[in-house]
């Protein structure tokens, strides 16, 4: 009986975990290798069926990872298998689903481009680079991709980024770096492609000079020189904001590829007793858009009901498109009186940069009952005589009642009132005064970033010093650099060789001179290296490809 009850529990477990597919990136050329994960959210012994991979898909090398959490004392387990995978031919491909028992993932289609033409310069080592789009908007997001080609070992790698020119932008790192193989020409190459989000900051152009990626080659047991490679150079031309649609003149500038509205309550919102709380939550994402740029939606204001506003939770997550920003509000509301209550829908207008116009993402119309609170029911008095006066017919006696006794019950009834009254005054939930919102985090970063340029032209290290400290405490708020030296290992050269020299003509022993018109120059576009410290000396792993 024990061995029936296990196998049945085990079967249920095994129809109800979850299957999830996700790819490293849903756009390829030809003979270039990307990663599958097929992740079940509990722990088995069964294998992903991947045999339907085989019609349109070279499958590859293959990993599996058990993975185990604890939280809050719950204990949750995952497995994860990881594929290599090569596309068969070129045009939109879809990965079929992936069967785990009883459970299987959701498709995910792919665009597989044709390969890319003969390497430019030396064929053993190139760098390619290229721009998703080359128009753009205002605060738009534009993929800028890198990649390194090597057939050979390298050593001492360096990848430079690029300087972007022409129109202010903000540079985030869109994800991590990303090392796969590609078949070019009939030889196999390593690839390590690095993405950047590029968000203009005004209309013009951005022009983007050549990445750079620097190493010594080893050819036949010898190692050359230290050889400099370039990518190809880019622009993109920004368009002004357009205007915004005439059914909602005053409409929030938000540019994005995808965005969703949804809400979710803390329970059943249809019925509410007056004086009881409930939580709203609000969620907007937006593909393409940080989240520091999304603006907030007002809650209505509907009579009969208080609304007490929380603070946002701002997040991200880097997704195949990009960067997608999410912002979170958080409502408490609560009904006064009772009634039924509509709350209108909620909108936030945005504009769609695929298709190049404004789109409305909407919540719909809500009705909510509000139920009368627990009061005592209320007694009424029977009518006294006009006489103020009670006879007893059978005994005869006559009460007299005094209009002095009445009124000192009437006052103390009313006392009682006001004593109620002024208990839930002072026990409600007060609402705090609304402060001006603080400007976004990205136009308060500008702002610092131009007092260092100008204080770069001008000459002025010490403006230059407290303007990128102070641009520094808003990025890294929990540790922030508490010096230009500190601060240049955690940005991109050649700004962080710039900011170096600052650095050494203060407190260095040899007081190295520093170009103030090369440092404001640099100040325009520039990464940040997320806070990892590999990352400062823009190393690549060593390559041996196999033969």
């Amino acid at each position: 009986m024990a061995l029936l009850v296990s196998v049945f529990v085990l079967a249920s477990a095994t129809a109800q975990a979850g299957v999830t597919s996700r790819i490293d990136r849903n756009t390829i050329d030809l003979n270039e290798s990307f990663m599958l994960e097929v992740v079940v959210d509990t722990e088995i012994d069964l294998e992903p069926d991947i045999s339907a991979l085989d019609e349109g898909f070279y499958v590859g090398q293959s990993t599996q990872l058990s993975n185990t959490m604890i939280v809050n004392g719950a204990i949750t387990r995952s497995r994860t298998w990881t594929y290599q995978l090569m596309a068969k031919r070129t045009g939109q491909l879809e990965i079929p689903p992936i069967s785990v028992g009883a459970e299987q993932s959701q498709p995910i289609r792919i665009t597989v481009r044709e390969p890319a033409n003969a390497p430019p310069g030396e064929a053993d080592v190139f760098i390619t680079s290229e721009v998703d789009f080359n128009e753009t908007y205002v605060q738009a997001q534009v993929l800028y991709r890198i990649k390194v080609y090597r057939a050979v070992a390298t050593r001492q790698p360096a990848l430079r980024d690029p300087v972007f020119g022409g129109a202010e932008v903000l540079i985030e790192v869109a994800g991590d770096e990303r090392s796969y193989e590609a078949l070019l020409n009939e030889r196999t190459y390593n690839v390590v492609e690095r993405v950047y989000a590029v968000f203009p900051q005004e209309s013009g152009e951005v022009t983007i000079s050549p990445a750079r990626f620097e190493a010594r080659v080893l050819r036949d047991g010898r190692i050359t020189g230290r050889k400099v490679f370039e990518s190809a150079a880019q622009t993109i031309d920004v368009l002004p904001i357009p205007v915004p649609p005439a059914d909602n003149p005053t409409a929030a500038w938000l540019p994005a590829r995808e965005l969703q509205l949804t809400e979710n309550w803390s329970r059943e919102p249809s019925e509410l007793a007056a004086g009881e709380p409930i939580t709203r939550i609000v969620t907007i994402s937006a593909l393409g858009q940080l989240e520091t740029q999304i603006p907030v939606i007002a809650p209505p204001v509907v009579d009969g009901v208080n609304v007490y506003p929380d603070r946002p939770e701002l997040s991200r997550q880097v997704e195949a498109g990009g960067i997608r920003g999410m912002r979170k509000d958080q409502y408490a509301m609560i009904g006064v009186k009772s009634g039924v209550i509509s709350l209108p829908p909620l909108e936030m207008p945005w504009w769609d940069v695929a298709a190049g116009e404004w789109r409305v993402a909407r919540l719909p119309e809500r009705t909510i009952n509000i139920l009368p609170s627990g009061e005592p029911p209320v007694v009424e008095t029977a009518p006294t005589l006009p006489a103020e006066t009670q006879r007893s017919g059978e005994s005869g006696i006559v009460t007299v009642h005094s209009s002095f006794w009445r009124l000192i019950a009437e006052g103390l009834a009313a006392l009682w009132v006001l004593t109620i009254v002024a208990w839930w005054w002072t026990t409600r939930p007060k609402r705090e005064p609304r402060e001006p919102a603080p400007p976004p985090l990205h136009k308060q970063q500008a702002r610092f970033l131009k007092a260092a340029r100008a204080a770069a032209l001008a000459g002025d290290g010490a403006g230059v010093r407290q303007a990128m400290l102070d641009w520094g405490r808003l990025q890294w708020p929990d540790d922030a650099p508490r010096s230009v030296g500190a601060l240049a290992k955690r940005v991109s050269a050649p700004l962080a060789d710039e900011l170096g020299r600052l650095s050494d003509s203060a407190y260095g022993q040899n007081g190295a001179d520093w170009d103030g018109e090369a440092l404001a120059t640099y100040l325009r576009s520039f990464a940040i290296l997320e806070d990892k410290p590999a990352r400062t000396k823009d190393l690549l792993p060593p390559l041996m490809p196999q033969a």
